[in-house]
């Protein structure tokens, strides 16, 4: 595996919602300074994981390490771009003090502190929205929109950055960008990237994480068995490696092995990878 400095651990892993299994005995160590790319299908797992990672959800069994802790105490060390984000256009808040909210003490109406300005206005300028931070956050543009939301998750310079799906809803301009941006960050950062769109694996990531139900990590630099199947246009459809038969495999050895402490097997997914 690229890298030998760990900053995420995850030994045996297994969560429910309810009697609704999504990951199952999943295993994997991802190193510092990494670009992870996270694919899968819809109901794979990903966002679940993710959320694992930032210890908002615990695992039913196992165990999630995050710089060698509890994800719940590595959480200021941590930052988190969610798949959707909501406010009221309505509520005068600056794109400043939108950002400065990632910093969990700034105060509303102005009343952030000189560092945390100092900080929001970094953290804007590192995203290409800088001489934006007196405007209200309701009247950027979508892709602006989500650019000050990754500002607020920079705004702590954290050592981990969890990202889901963060150019869902931006033109393709601005996701080259943005992925640009990623690739730069993760020469100092740990970036975990949740995506569909899998052209970004050939050009920027370092390690390819493939969830759904189980998890295979493939590191893009050393596997050479890895690389991505193009269609006849030349576009990037999906990632090849003994596909699908290798995944198939996984979930079958996966789903036969019991929980630790359980003697019985989980009923297999019939859910198809791509």
């Amino acid at each position: 595996m690229c890298g030998t400095r760990h900053v995420i651990e995850v030994t045996d892993l297994c969560f429910s919602y309810g009697e609704r299994e999504v990951l199952h005995n999943v295993s994997f160590l991802l190193p510092a300074q990494s670009f992870v790319v996270v694919v899968g299908p819809n109901g794979g797992g990903k966002s679940t994981l993710l959320r694992l990672l930032l210890g908002s959800l615990k695992p039913r069994y196992g165990t999630v390490k995050v710089f060698g802790e509890n994800p719940a105490a590595a959480r200021h060390r941590i930052g988190f771009v969610p798949q959707t984000v909501t406010y009221d256009p309505d509520f005068p808040l600056t794109v400043t003090e939108a950002v400065a909210l990632g910093r969990g003490g700034a105060r509303l109406f102005g009343g952030i502190t000189q560092s945390d300005r100092k900080a929001a206005d970094d953290a804007l300028q590192l995203v290409g929205l800088d001489g934006l931070g007196g405007r209200l956050f309701s009247e950027l543009s979508g892709g602006q929109r989500q650019r000050a939301i990754i500002a607020q998750a920079l705004c702590t310079d954290p050592e981990l950055l969890l990202l889901d799906e963060p150019t869902a809803n931006v033109d393709s301009q601005t996701e080259r960008s943005l992925y640009r941006l990623f690739e730069q960050l993760s020469k100092r950062k740990t970036v975990v990237l949740v995506s569909h769109n899998l052209s970004i694996v050939a050009a920027h990531a370092t390690h390819l994480l493939c969830v759904n139900r189980t998890i295979d990590l493939h590191c893009m630099a050393e596997d050479a068995e890895t690389h991505l199947k193009p269609l006849a246009d030349g576009t990037l459809a999906f990632v090849q490696n003994k596909h699908p038969e290798h995944l198939e495999e996984l979930m079958r050895i996966g789903a036969a092995t019991p929980h630790r402490g359980e003697t019985s097997p989980i009923p297999p997914s019939k859910q198809e990878y791509l």
